[in-house]
């Protein structure tokens, strides 16, 4: 690419060239205008239930702001990602990795102009439907729910935000605006095509319960992939993920700093840190590790991003969607070498013994709360057990549903307790 700056270059500072992609000094500092193919929170297309617009916020940050004070939000804190509450303070919960995602999200979107806010919102609610007890607790949900619809925690945060949270006088959920809805829905691509037929992992079945029931409501486009602040939340999500579970691995003693030379992306950074600081302490080592691996990959989809965007020189948000692909992701070397850093992560962390020891006591504990409250959900407390005689099976299962999956990790097991007397001892 020769010649005169294109209008993507001019507006993010990126220069896209035949040598690659460079990114001038002011990245990250400077870049606060949003470029054309931003969503326009001046052009949102509203809100289900109309309001009036806030004087002094964005609707984008009026959203943030009700997912902040939202009880989901909060409930965050004590629901595990890895670790379950007892192992220490100082691994991530949910709570923690969202402001992480918040974090990396918001510098996507400002490199790439986007609108900060809205990326900042959508990954402060991307996790609000994961159950207790992290990936474990949401397959065992799915398994429970299989007969009634199954679980997916990305549709149950958007029954969250539309539904479940209940504070306002006018309405259910917290009434956030179309383009907070639809990235949240689908920030990971689209969920039908053309005519309607489920997509990816529903391919073979049905869209969840909160997505169609939605969606009945409001069209959040299902069949077009979202706007790039959702794709900025999405992969930004990835990017957390990787570098907190080798961070918390390492200080649970899952696996050692010399193991990671097996994964030569890793292999490479331990190499640069290690010749750089010699002798470092084990901490520091590990901290070194973890934000340079957080740096490659941001500074990756970035590059990756600017260059996707040059090629498209969409015009709207609305052509980012239309584009038929994801355009804000890793390059094809960061997506091989991401998946190399899964692998070990798989293997050394998530199938680690001293885990799957816990995760098959929490599997428990979720599995026994759901079949005891199927078969006498009046033992759930107010208002929870109200007007049971007039659900079906499937709806009395959606409601037990929504009550385990919105439970804190230690409210979980004080419910096992209420209910049980052989709760399991995590610690």
């Amino acid at each position: 690419m020769h010649g005169a700056a294109t209008a993507v270059e001019r507006e993010t500072g990126i220069s896209v060239t035949d040598h690659g992609t460079q990114m001038t000094s002011d990245i990250g500092f400077g870049a606060q205008s949003r470029a054309v193919y931003a969503e326009n929170p001046v052009q949102t297309r509203g809100r289900l239930f109309p309001e009036s617009e806030s004087p002094t916020r964005t609707p984008f940050q009026r959203d943030r702001d009700r997912i902040i004070h939202s009880s989901a939000f909060r409930r965050l804190k004590h629901k595990t990602q890895v670790f379950v509450y007892h192992e220490g303070d100082h691994f991530r919960t949910r709570l923690t990795h969202t402001i992480e995602v918040s974090q990396i999200a918001r510098s996507l979107a400002r490199a790439l102009r986007l609108d900060e806010d809205l990326a900042e919102c959508l990954a402060l609610a991307h996790d609000l439907g994961h159950t207790p007890f992290g990936h474990e607790g949401e397959d065992v949900m799915h398994e429970c729910m299989a007969p009634y619809g199954g679980f997916d925690h990305n549709a149950q945060s958007l029954r969250v935000v539309t539904h479940l949270e209940q504070r306002y006088a006018e309405f259910d959920g917290l009434n956030l605006s179309w383009e907070t809805l639809e990235g949240l829905v689908k920030h990971n691509g689209p969920l039908v095509d053309g005519h309607g037929a489920p997509l990816g992992k529903f391919k073979d079945s049905e869209l969840p319960f909160a997505i169609r029931d939605y969606a009945a409501k409001q069209d959040l486009l299902l069949e077009t992939w979202p706007g790039g602040e959702a794709q900025a939340a999405a992969i930004a999500d990835d990017i957390a993920y990787d570098a907190h579970d080798l961070d918390d691995g390492l200080r649970a003693g899952l696996f050692a700093i010399g193991d990671m030379k097996e994964v030569p992306f890793l292999a490479a950074i331990l190499e640069e840190v290690d010749t750089k600081y010699p002798g470092l302490e084990e901490s520091r080592r590990i901290h070194e590790i973890v934000r340079r691996s957080i740096t490659r990959m941001v500074e990756d989809v970035i590059r990756e991003g600017v260059a996707n965007i040059a090629a498209l020189n969409p015009g709207s948000a609305q052509d980012i969607r239309m584009a038929g692909r994801c355009l804000i992701g890793f390059s094809k070397e960061m997506t091989a070498a991401e998946k190399e850093v899964k692998r070990f992560l798989f293997s050394r962390v998530y199938r680690h013994e001293d885990v799957l020891s816990v995760r098959r006591l929490v599997a428990r504990v979720v599995r026994e709360l759901f079949q005891r409250l199927m078969s006498e959900p009046e033992l759930m407390p107010a208002p929870w057990n109200a007007g049971l005689n007039h659900l079906s099976a499937t709806e009395i299962a959606r409601l037990v549903c929504d009550y385990i999956a919105g439970m804190t990790d230690r409210y979980a097991i004080e419910e096992h307790r209420r209910l049980f007397d052989d709760t399991p001892d995590l610690g």
